[in-house]
């Protein structure tokens, strides 16, 4: 992977940049669509190219390793022969997800045991074999396994945990680099930064990561529950520290208002569920505001749903008609909004970076967070 810094904006920390990798090229900022099990739910491969504009998917270790399972990936030549997406995916260590199991999981020094949550069974992630599962699914970018710490959690054991982190980071870098790609494209590895909301432990893990001399860095951590200042407090913290020459990735967030302000701080990478989970249950985004389309008002409201939008079903299909198939409980309403939505994220990155790389960028986030928390 390469990633070229084209311009930095004078007035915050904002960067426009170009990564490339074996699967194509992403322009930085930029969202990834989160397809956990090896699909964006309710969205098409073809879509997601051609409608949405996508330049880069995620999907997620621990999910593709229970389901449909390594034998079945590896026979397929990884994700990109498995689901047919033939752009650039990038795969969570599934450190999350093992995070949001608390019941079902121990941490130890070795690595967290813990039970599916489709039948029960038991298993055990380390920093080994998860670069070895992740060898398997085949993305382009592949994350560091680390503990996700709570929100709120103690200094003492949010100290505990980073220190767990670094020590798993290192053999995931042993790991990683004693072994090769299988399915012939280059694989890149992205350490993750933690330390919860106190400044002198993300201040401390940044500076851990940014030692492994990788090639792109991750925040993780952030986005569970903290108050928004303090997740901005810590991204500013740590994009301080962590190379300027090397992408930015900010997992799990978030809003569109989230997105532009961490732009403006100095991120280049994005995932979150919100645009396809929202959806899902009528909340759309546009430039204008969020619109919950179940509410009566949209009843005999013939126009578009976003004229300006790059998805042709937002353009061509009127908001009465999706309110119809929402009351309806018609399928195919989460489809357009969930396309709808993705199309809006990525249009909004697009347009972040067009205003990076002319001069205008900070005007126009400013006036444009106002209009994103608006409720229509």
């Amino acid at each position: 992977m390469k990633f070229s810094l084209l311009h930095t904006d004078p007035e915050s920390r904002a960067r426009a940049g170009l990564i490339t990798t074996d699967h194509g090229q992403i322009e930085t900022p930029i969202f990834m669509p989160v397809g956990t099990a090896a699909t964006v739910k309710a969205v098409h491969q073809h879509e997601l190219k051609h409608d949405i504009q996508a330049q880069i998917c995620l999907g997620n270790t621990y999910h593709l390793y229970l389901r449909p399972g390594l034998d079945v990936l590896r026979v397929a030549g990884g994700i990109h022969g498995f689901n047919g997406w033939d752009g650039p995916v990038l795969t969570d260590s599934g450190g999350f997800q093992v995070y949001s199991l608390a019941h079902r999981r121990k941490i130890k020094e070795e690595g967290v045991t813990f039970q599916s949550h489709i039948d029960g069974s038991k298993h055990q992630f380390t920093p080994e074999n998860v670069m070895d599962i992740q060898r398997i699914i085949g993305a382009d970018i592949i994350m560091a396994f680390d503990e996700c710490t709570p929100y709120p959690c103690d200094f003492k054991y949010a100290e505990k945990s980073m220190e767990l982190t670094h020590r798993w980071l290192k053999r995931c870098v042993d790991r990683f680099d004693s072994t090769e790609p299988l399915y012939g494209h280059a694989q890149t590895f992205f350490p993750i930064v933690q330390g919860s909301t106190y400044p002198e432990l993300r201040r401390k893990s940044a500076e851990a990561i940014a030692s492994f001399e990788r090639e792109g860095n991750a925040i993780g951590g952030l986005s569970v529950g903290e108050p928004i200042e303090e997740m901005y407090a810590m991204t500013e913290l740590v994009t301080e520290i962590l190379p300027k020459d090397k992408p930015r990735y900010l997992m799990g967030v978030g809003t569109p208002d989230n997105i532009l302000e961490s732009i403006a701080r100095g991120i280049d990478m994005f995932d979150c569920v919100m645009p396809t989970r929202n959806a899902r249950h009528g909340m759309l985004y546009t430039a204008e505001g969020i619109i919950n389309i179940k509410n009566k008002r949209w009843q005999n409201d013939f126009s578009p749903i976003d004229a300006s939008s790059p998805a042709p079903t937002s353009r061509v299909h009127s908001k009465a008609y999706l309110r119809h198939l929402f009351i309806s409980g018609e399928i195919t309403g989460m489809q357009i909004a969930s396309i709808h939505n993705l199309a809006f994220y990525l249009w909004l990155v697009k347009e972040a970076r067009q205003r990076i790389l002319d001069g205008s960028f900070l005007g126009w986030k400013e006036g444009m967070v106002k209009k994103l928390q608006v409720r229509l």
